[in-house]
This record gives C-alpha cells, structure tokens and sequence, in this order.
C-alpha cells in the first residue's frame, strides 16, 4: 500500500479551521505556561541555555533552561542573562538528584521564575513545597501512570510523560504507550504534556486529541540557528536517522545507571569502561552508591559537554532523540514552530 496522501500537507494559512481546532485543542497548556503555542523545548543540558532558551519563548513557544550540574551562582546568571533576551513567560528544568537542589530553588524563587520542572524521580523531601510556595507553578516527569498519580497527590501542577525515544536519559515505555496509560486516566484533572520522538506536527495533533494540552521537543530545537551547539554537533544530527540514536548499555547491574538515548559513536564504548571503573571503586569501598550515581551523572555532563561545546562528536556523547531523523537543516526557531504548527493544523483540517 502507497503511503501517498496519508500525511496531510502542511498550508500557511493561519486563520484556517485547522488552525482554530489547533488553539482550541492547546488552550489548557497555553493558558498554564502563559505562551502562544503549547510546545515546550526539552531541557537539554549545554543546547538549552539564554540564546536557545529565549528564541523559544520569543517564537511563542516555552523554553526552559536545563540547570544539570549548574551551580546556584551560574543558574542565577543563566536565568538574568535569558530574561535580558525575552520578556515572554520561560521555565528553569531542575535534576532532582542535584546535592544543591535546595539552593537552586531559591535562585529560582529569586528571579521569580513562573515554572520549576523537576525531571529525575522522585522530588526529595520539602522540595515540592518550597517550589510552590514561591508562587511558581511545578512541573514534574511522570514515567508511569501510578506515578504520575503519587505526583499529582504530591502537588504537582502538571506533567510531562517521556517515552524511550527520546534523547539524554530515557526510561523503558514508548511515548504512544505511556500516552495511552496515562492520558485517559488523568489529563481531565491535571495539564499533561506528551514528550518523546516527537518531529512533525501530525503527531502533536494525535496527542492532543488523545488529550493532552500541549508537548516538548528537544531534539527538533537543536538544529536552530539560535542553538550554540558547535557545528560538528550539529552536522551529526543532519546526517543522522532514527536507528542512529540508541540507548546506552548497563554493565553491572548493582549501578543505578538510567539508560541514556544518543547516536553511535566510540562514547558509548568509553562509558561501559567508566561504569566498570565505578563498579571497581564499588566493591572496594572507596565509593558509596550514591557517590557512584554521581560520577555517572558528571562524567554524562562532561562527555556531552565535549560533544556540544567542543565539537568532539566521536568521544563525546552526541545525544539525541529518535527524531532526529527528521532533522534535516539548520533554520531559525520560529521556521521550526512555525511548521509545527501547520502541519498540526493541516493534520486536524483533514479530519473534518
């Protein structure tokens, strides 16, 4: 059977029913992250900082800084420095596991930061209270629906449900599965967002009638003109499919290692000689558990450090979603939302 005519083709046109039915669909999420567009960029450590982060939001979008391993004094100056390129509503992504995490709510609560999401389990202790009683409004990764359930009782405000085709860190359920575990269950009580392998308008529109009220991308953004990922870095996700992008391998089992999605490359042999290095540590007891989860998520930071910022896209860690296979040229953020938001529309039009 001839795939032919079964994506409906994009139209600029803006006053379109397609495009109506697209606002409509969107309000929930609009309304909650304060933008015109419901389409929040992932966080991604290193690519989503000022320039990235305010192109986003400038284009009607929601960008969010990935704090990662920021310290506090840099998160201050990451989030002033945005401010100073847009006056347009942005969020600060916070790592649960961060040992400055309390600090970093603060700094957050200083600058008067609307939207706190908070990504890698679980929130410890008085982090969830802290967050809201700053006036911001939490936004929490919900990975399965029994979760997501605890969360909302937590306080959460709204989520964000992941699946494995994603890039950086990824849990084990695809983004159409966790969607339909989770959307029906709970999106009439709580704004649900949809993340995960997501490159074309089409399926912005399929999630959205399922019931969520908006989504994130990361991989789509990180081919901007506005994005400061070195060209090295960027050539690699043009010239890269979808099989390119595989999950890392766990090498011993007692290591609390979460997979992490990214193209093939000699990293991915690099980090298997790393866990076995932090394992080593381990049965020496030279190390405690939590420490070695630390080491893990630092040498991360760094080896996509070297990808992003240096351009080393062989012994760095170039990661990326499954979409980006749909990467296929640099161009302004706003030509990236822009086409979005008509190829949902057009996708919508066509259903009648």
């Amino acid at each position: 059977m001839s795939g032919e005519g079964l994506i409906a083709e994009p139209r600029a046109v803006h006053a379109s029913v397609g495009h109506a039915r697209l606002k409509e669909l969107m309000h929930r999420g609009t309304e909650f992250l304060g933008c015109k567009v419901a389409i929040l960029g992932g966080a991604m450590s290193w690519v989503s900082e000022r320039s990235l982060v305010s192109a986003i939001s400038n284009a009607g979008g929601f960008g969010v800084i990935a704090c990662g391993a920021m310290s506090p004094e840099l998160l201050d100056t990451e989030i002033a420095e945005t401010k100073a390129r847009t006056d347009r509503p942005f969020g600060v992504n916070l790592i649960t596991m961060h040992p400055q995490l309390s600090e970093l709510i603060d700094t957050c609560a200083k600058h008067h930061v609307g939207h706190v999401v908070l990504a890698g389990g679980l929130p410890p202790g008085g982090a969830i209270d802290r967050i809201k009683s700053s006036g911001a409004k939490l936004v929490c990764f919900a990975p399965a629906l029994a979760l997501a359930k605890k969360l909302m009782r937590s306080g959460a405000d709204a989520l964000v449900i992941e699946g494995m085709e994603a890039g950086g860190h990824i849990g084990p359920v695809s983004t159409s599965v966790l969607a339909q575990e989770i959307l029906p269950n709970v999106s009439k009580d709580i704004p649900v967002f949809v993340a995960g392998g997501i490159g074309r308008g089409e399926a912005i529109a399929a999630y959205l009638e399922m019931g969520a009220v908006g989504v994130q991308l990361g991989t789509r953004f990180v081919c901007a003109n506005e994005s400061i990922a070195h060209a090295n870095f960027k050539k690699a996700f043009i010239r890269a499919s979808a099989r390119d992008a595989i999950p890392s391998v766990q090498i011993d089992p007692r290591l609390p290692v979460i997979p992490v999605r990214a193209l093939k490359n000699q990293e991915m042999v690099n980090f298997a000689a790393k866990q076995r290095e932090v394992a080593q540590q381990l049965d020496e007891g030279a190390i405690e558990m939590a420490e070695a989860q630390l080491q893990i998520e630092h040498y991360w930071a760094g080896a996509l450090r070297r990808a992003v910022i240096d351009g080393d896209v062989e012994s760095g860690s170039v990661m990326a979603g499954q979409s980006v296979g749909m990467v296929n040229r640099e161009e302004p953020v706003d030509a990236i939302i822009q086409e979005l938001v008509d190829e949902a529309a057009a996708a919508l039009e066509s259903r009648g």
